[in-house]
């Protein structure tokens, strides 16, 4: 089993911590699948890869999180729970770092989400960047 490249729009297994659970000094997330929302490559060679949570926990807003159609949580392999893609904040870590989890024995990845999913979490990004709501958490520092 190799490691995938990153790019944005893939799922991946990720311990995310929570921006709120990091200002309150925990080191540790959990694991869950996250969408890899951007990927930056630095002269030096490292990779930086940002990605957001993908839970259960209904958003209070509809601009801080977009559902995943159920039909791409079942070809992606996900539960059949509700599941949303938080937009309001995201971890970023040096590919793969240690945080980065198997999907099972023989995969490393949940799959691509369909473009227009990515389009749609990629125009709430920006506008939670626009309007200062999104909260990034460093994970290599």
């Amino acid at each position: 089993m190799s490691l995938p490249d990153p790019e944005r729009g893939l799922v991946v297994k990720y311990g995310y911590l929570w921006h709120a659970d990091a200002r309150d000094g925990h080191q540790e997330g959990k694991d869950r699948p996250c969408l890899i929302v951007a990927v930056t490559a630095k002269d030096d060679g490292r990779v930086i890869a940002s990605v957001a949570p993908i839970t259960h926990s209904q958003p209070r807003d509809r601009d801080s999180a977009c559902p995943v159609p159920q039909q791409t949580a079942h070809r992606l392999g996900l539960d059949h729970d509700q599941s949303w893609i938080v937009t309001t904040e995201v971890n970023r870590f040096e590919w793969p770092g240690a945080d980065l989890r198997p999907v099972s024995r023989d995969r490393w990845t949940y799959g691509f989400m369909p473009s227009g999913l990515q389009q749609a979490v990629q125009d709430q990004l920006r506008e939670n960047v626009a309007r200062q709501r999104l909260r990034a958490t460093n994970r290599d520092e």
